[in-house]
């Protein structure tokens, strides 16, 4: 059944107005009808089973029929802080990462950062990247939209990350995986977990010290290095294959 996601203001008791850029989606591209089933996903998770009942100019008008909460979240939030890396890269790691379960995606601009943006880059390149979040979170059956923030420097990456409650950076020159174990089995429920992961070429040693300074923990991601568009999809993977285990 398609999926769309609900703005809070357009849902009431037992309707639900779909507006924007998904209007013609449905009316156009899906060619629904008066009758057709949807799933409508609202802030907070709650799944509404819906069918249309009218078409206007630039809405779709829903009736709810059932509602039911969501159970596709992972039980801590994890915020990817991924490196800008070239290319469509971010638009690959986006995707696969909301797909694992990541709750907030943050590029980063490190010194090794081979794409620098402008302001007016930054906006659009952000605006397209939410769309993929959003356009993955669908297909996956996501209860939420994981928010791609706007792109931060290191430093204020490091800020933003200061009060999470488990804090990995992958670094290639650690050895051994007791600590990366260790640190990924540590993670509870309600938990926010920061990872940080570097883009071509990895982070400057610098970094990592200045990262360790602040209570981040550098970890090993095995013997291989792996691509920056690899390393982020296997600690979320790891992370979410442990979270899911628990329950």
């Amino acid at each position: 059944m398609n999926r769309f996601f609900g703005k809070s203001e357009n849902i009431f008791d037992d309707y639900i107005i779909i507006d924007g850029g998904d209007v013609n989606h449905i009316r156009n591209v899906l060619r629904m009808k008066a009758g057709d089933e949807l799933i409508v996903t609202g802030v907070g998770g709650c799944e509404y089973r819906c069918s249309i009942r009218e078409f206007a100019d630039e809405q779709v008008m829903l009736d709810i029929l059932s509602a039911s909460d969501a159970d596709t979240e992972l039980s801590a939030k994890v915020y990817l802080f991924q490196g800008i890396p070239k290319g469509d890269k971010m638009e690959t790691i986006i995707q696969k990462c909301v797909e694992l379960g990541v709750y907030e995606i943050v590029p980063v601009e490190t010194r090794r950062s081979v794409v620098k943006l402008d302001a007016s880059k930054k906006k659009s390149k952000t605006a397209r990247w939410q769309a993929i979040s959003e356009s993955a979170a669908k297909q996956s059956h996501r209860g939420i939209v994981p928010k791609v923030s706007p792109v931060m420097s290191f430093g204020e990456a490091l800020s933003y990350a200061s009060d999470m409650d488990v804090k990995l950076i992958p670094y290639e020159l650690c050895e051994g995986m007791d600590a990366t174990r260790k640190a990924v089995e540590s993670i509870k429920d309600g938990d926010r977990v920061a990872v940080f992961i570097g883009p071509e070429g990895g982070f400057e040693a610098d970094e990592i010290s200045e990262a360790a300074a602040k209570s981040f923990c550098p970890v090993s991601l095995g013997r291989r290095i792996l691509r920056t568009e690899t390393a982020g999809m296997t600690v979320m993977s790891v992370i979410m294959y442990t979270l899911e285990t628990k329950r």
